[in-house]
Formats: C-alpha cells, structure tokens, sequence
C-alpha cells in the first residue's frame, strides 16, 4: 500500500502504510531505559513523530509544540500514545521533552544509532544544516494501530513541515 504523503520523485525508500513497526530500542531518559517501539505499540493505537533533531528551531517552535497541544485532539480519536524520536542521545530527548513541558503528553525517545530510522529508509545527511557528519531523521509523522503503519507523511525534502505537521494528521484520523 502506498504511503500518504509520498515524495515528489515518487519513491518512498521502502516503508509504506500497512508495514508492522521494525522491533527496534529507543532509549527515553538514559541509555538504559530502553523502549522496544514495536512492543509500545502493540495493541494501541500511536502517534510517532519522527524529527531532525533536537532543539532545532523549527522542530522546537513550529513541529512537536503543536502534537503537544493537540495531545487532548488525538485522545478523543481514541489514541493511546503519542512519541517523538530523534537521532539524537536520550540525555538531550529527556531535555527537550522538559523544555518544551511534554511531559505527560509526548514521549521524547532517543534513536541514538539510527536503528529506527535507518529501518524505515527515512535517513537523511544533514551535514549542511545541522553541522554533523551522522545521518538524521527526515520529518514525518505516522499513525499506527497494534503496531501496523495506517497513516505516513513524509516531508518532500525531509526537512520542511507541510504534509506531516499534527493538523494534517490529526485530520486523517
């Protein structure tokens, strides 16, 4: 099944709607909190959101801000959970989920390595904008039921927010 937000050179780098969650660790707080995101969403219904980096500016006044104030929207849908992930330590998720006061609301989890990324085809070299040689996560957002892909939305160039900003999701529900 095709994606809902599918690039502009119509290939998707192989995750499409309909996928179950690759069974992969996060890390929410410390690196020895692990999280496995494919047994999170086992028989709920989640909300992954999937971004640059931590503390960016776009990612932290124009993106997650509005899945946090939109928690109580995506609940009356019937959502369960609603997690952001970056590639980035948990140390730095952990103080971005307090500066932005998504406690209770978003779970900021750590793909330290990529594993999460890279299983989703979703990398992206932000070398120019963000100064490091690592792969990074492009923006999207995804809504998966008992660990299944329902709805994907990526950004075009990966890093804009059009197609994966919370209204456009939060309308598809």
């Amino acid at each position: 099944m095709q994606p809902d937000g599918i690039l502009k050179d119509g290939h998707f780098y192989g995750f499409w709607c309909g996928d179950k969650l690759p069974n992969v660790y996060l890390h929410e707080n410390t690196p020895d909190s692990k999280v496995n995101i494919s047994e999170l969403a086992a028989g709920k219904k989640v909300i992954i959101v999937g971004v640059p980096g931590a503390f960016t500016p776009c990612c932290s006044k124009d993106y997650v801000p509005d899945f946090i104030s939109d928690c109580g929207k995506y609940k009356s849908k019937g959502v369960d959970e609603i997690v952001c992930i970056s590639v980035n330590d948990p140390y730095v998720m952990a103080a971005w989920g307090k500066d932005l006061n998504a406690g209770g609301k978003v779970r900021m989890l750590a793909d330290g390595n990529g594993a999460f990324t890279k299983a989703l085809g979703l990398e992206k070299d932000f070398t120019d904008t963000l100064g490091t040689s690592s792969s990074r996560c492009k923006r999207f957002s995804m809504y998966a039921e008992d660990g299944v892909v329902k709805k994907l939305f990526v950004e075009p160039d990966g890093h804009s927010v059009t197609c994966s900003k919370s209204e456009n999701l939060l309308s598809q529900l």
